[in-house]
């Protein structure tokens, strides 16, 4: 049977809960992986702009393949994600990288390798690339 905590682990648990509120870049000590990227793929039907219609696909399909050959898959490195609609379609197509929250807008499949190169690999954002945060859907 587990002992009940003290009140020193309490009160170190709220502290370093109020830390990452404070710094919410910080990976959580459970994450899973060190960062998660999500390309919306999602594709609208009836002519309606979506991101499948901007080579999403061929995108998501180039990073997933950098990721593995710089050998940054896996537990506690980077996953590489398909999403649906992520709602951001004015400015498609989109990927979010979590922790961080930052959302990109990409053209070509030289802007995913620069998302690669230097955010999901050295945690540097792509300033040129972020998506504006009044573009919606």
């Amino acid at each position: 049977m587990a002992t009940p905590k003290t009140r020193i682990e309490h009160m170190t648990e709220i502290i370093n809960a109020i830390n990452q509120d404070a710094n919410p870049a910080a990976q959580p000590a459970n994450s899973y992986y060190e960062r998660h990227i999500f390309f919306c793929l999602n594709e609208r039907k009836g002519g309606e702009a979506c991101c499948a219609q901007l080579n999403a696909q061929a995108a998501f399909d180039r990073c997933k393949i950098q990721i593995k050959a710089a050998g940054l898959s896996g537990p506690g490195k980077v996953r590489v994600n398909k999403a649906g609609c992520l709602d951001r379609c004015a400015a498609g197509p989109v990927a979010v990288v979590y922790p961080e929250a930052v959302w990109y807008s990409f053209v070509d499949l030289e802007d995913i390798d620069e998302i690669v190169e230097s955010h999901l690999k050295n945690g540097k954002v792509v300033k040129r690339l972020l998506t504006p945060e009044t573009l919606g859907r």
